[in-house]
């Protein structure tokens, strides 16, 4: 494909929206978009999950302006990678995949990708390419790796906020619940007249500066205290395995989420100087609750491209206010200016939850479409504002009347362990035919069938067999 679209509404637009960050500068970046010159952008996503999620999508969506434009895109399977483990964001290392595992998860990759991207071009004539890590970097010799590493240096690995906080003593501060953090050096040891070693401070005797809101406080203030935990060695590698990937496939632009920026650099620096080549880089927004709280399994919000219209639009729901106008930018194509007009309403008074419903129908109408946005909805209010069932749900056969609770909680998958199923229980999260069950010893009797359900969202019909 060679028509490369040059203008400045498309160009500003891929540079502007959805970005935290273009490295070396937004200028330079413009320059080499504007020269109609055909770049290759790629986008490396580690298959350590079965679904790709709302972070890899915002990054997707970057991607497919670039395809819109006729760039050459890649989508890397980071089938490699994903068995060493990315540090980014982890206060422990992270548990590492077999590559059986691996090859699990990606499998349905490309089926996800397609609701973003053109992955067959029928739509560009611009196809995207797939590639796997594994092609260059599990063929590189001890030798090679030697010879890569000698490009960084420890203090530039040192530099990640993650690997600093890992090394060093967490404190949550009480006031604002900022988390800050001392290196182990603060606990002092000198030496007495004899020349023996005395213990000038410990952990608990030290004082502490939030950095957030400046509050002094004794380590026993802390809300939580964090002892430093090991960094390994692989770790350090990741950067360097990520940064070689650009290498190996010559691109020109790499997009990732801010919380990747640097190994992306790390990319740009060994392209500079195994290439001598300009790499530019791309770091989205990412979305955050207004902690700053990244979305996540955890929460029960985190939106995957596995999920059905109806769970999407019921964890969209579930945002808070205000990422409503992120949640446009981020996730949507409608314009920035009607974005601003739906911010002014809700700071004149309007209504959140009108543009929160908006938000979510628009979600669900652009990765599946209109109709698919309706019955969500309808599904959506039959499931919380009437307060009943879904019509279709599950069915779970058991044999014989009388089961635990805990156990059909368990049966039904809604949880991995006894343990969770008395957590949920004990916090009011479970019901039996609509009726809150709060005793972690019940024993349900099941008549013919009773609808078990777990939180909002999960329903299951037990049906005696």
């Amino acid at each position: 494909m060679s028509n490369i679209k040059t203008d400045q509404a498309s160009i500003t637009n891929f540079l502007e929206r959805a970005v935290e960050n273009a490295y070396p500068n937004k200028q330079e970046f413009s320059k080499a978009l504007e020269s109609g010159k055909r770049l290759t952008a790629y986008l490396g996503i580690d298959p350590t999950g079965p679904s790709l999620h709302l972070g890899h999508a915002i990054a997707m969506r970057k991607l497919r302006e670039l395809q819109d434009m006729g760039h050459r895109v890649i989508l890397l399977i980071g089938d490699f990678t994903a068995m060493i483990g990315d540090p980014t964001d982890k206060t422990a290392a992270r548990k590492k995949l077999t590559r059986e595992e691996v090859l699990e998860n990606c499998k349905s990759y490309r089926d996800q990708a397609a609701m973003i991207l053109d992955m067959d071009g029928s739509q560009t004539s611009n196809p995207v390419e797939i590639k796997f890590n594994s092609e260059w970097l599990g063929k590189l010799s001890f030798a090679d790796v030697l010879e890569l590493s000698s490009h960084f240096t420890v203090q530039q690995m040192l530099e990640r906020d993650m690997f600093r906080r890992r090394m060093s003593w967490r404190s949550t501060c009480p006031e604002c619940g900022n988390e800050n953090y001392r290196t182990p050096e603060s606990v002092d040891v000198a030496s007495d007249r004899h020349g023996s070693s005395i213990l000038v401070s410990t952990i608990g005797t030290l004082n502490w500066i939030c950095k957030n809101c400046n509050h002094a406080y004794a380590t026993e203030g802390g809300s939580e205290l964090h002892s430093p935990r090991p960094v390994y060695l692989h770790e350090f590698m990741y950067p360097l395995m990520q940064a070689y990937d650009s290498v190996a496939m010559d691109v020109d632009i790499e997009i990732g989420g801010n919380d990747q920026t640097f190994n992306m650099l790390a990319g740009r620096e060994l392209m500079k100087d195994l290439k001598n080549k300009e790499k530019f880089v791309v770091a989205c927004k990412l979305l955050t609750d207004p902690t700053g709280k990244k979305m996540g399994k955890s929460e029960g919000n985190m939106i995957t491209l596995g999920d059905s219209p109806e769970e999407m639009f019921g964890k969209v729901m579930s945002w808070t206010d205000g990422m409503i106008a992120d949640g446009f930018e981020l996730c949507t194509s409608v314009p920035g200016e009607e974005i601003d007009a739906m911010v002014e309403k809700i700071e004149a008074g309007e209504n959140p939850v009108v543009f929160k419903r908006q938000l979510a129908s628009q979600i669900v109408t652009e990765w599946f479409d209109a109709d698919s946005a309706q019955k969500a909805e309808e599904h959506f209010d039959r499931l919380f504002k009437q307060h009943a069932a879904p019509r279709d749900i599950a069915e779970l056969k058991v044999k014989g009347s009388h089961h635990l609770l805990v156990d059909l909680l368990v049966q039904s998958g809604f949880v991995s362990s006894k343990t969770e199923a008395r957590r949920q229980i004990s916090q009011g999260a479970v019901r039996i035919d609509g009726q809150v069950v709060d005793d972690e010893g019940a024993e349900i009797e099941i008549a013919e069938s009773a609808i078990l359900q777990k939180g909002k969202r999960n329903f299951i019909k037990i049906v005696k067999s």
